[in-house]
């Protein structure tokens, strides 16, 4: 079974554009069938790559690295501990991400936290006034 390219675009949540781009920085695995009239065709495994391909790219792997990535696919057996280096340093830089964001909602709920109170005390004028000596909360 082959898919067209809007299907795979929209199997995989990209536009079209976005999935040419895919295929123009070589960033699948195997090469794009097309029928007599040049329309791409795409197989259910280039669906899955292209799933894996897009999580690591909204996890912010640079495209250069993905295209690394790839490239160790295709060339086949033999990489995988360069495959699981490429892994390894993504998943250290989204777990650096999750710290950074749950420091940041730490700030953010002891903010909104002082600022209920504030209200609730009826007390909220002034609040964060940097000409106040005690309305910077």
């Amino acid at each position: 079974m082959t898919f067209s390219i809007g299907e795979v675009a929209n199997a995989v949540g990209m536009s079209v554009h976005a999935l040419r781009f895919y295929e123009r920085e070589g960033l699948l695995v195997g090469p794009i069938k097309r029928t007599a009239g040049g329309r791409r065709r795409y197989a259910q495994v280039d669906i899955a790559w292209l799933q894996i391909c897009t999580k690591l790219r909204e996890s912010g792997m640079p495209v250069a690295e993905l295209q690394r990535f790839a490239a160790l696919v295709r060339h086949g057996p033999g990489n995988e501990p360069e495959r699981l280096a490429l892994l390894d340093a993504q998943r250290d830089r989204v777990n650096q991400q999750i710290h950074a964001l749950e420091q940041a909602r730490n700030v953010i709920e002891r903010k909104t936290d002082i600022y209920r109170q504030h209200i609730r005390d009826g007390n909220a004028v002034g609040l964060w006034d940097p000409t106040s000596k005690t309305g910077l909360d």
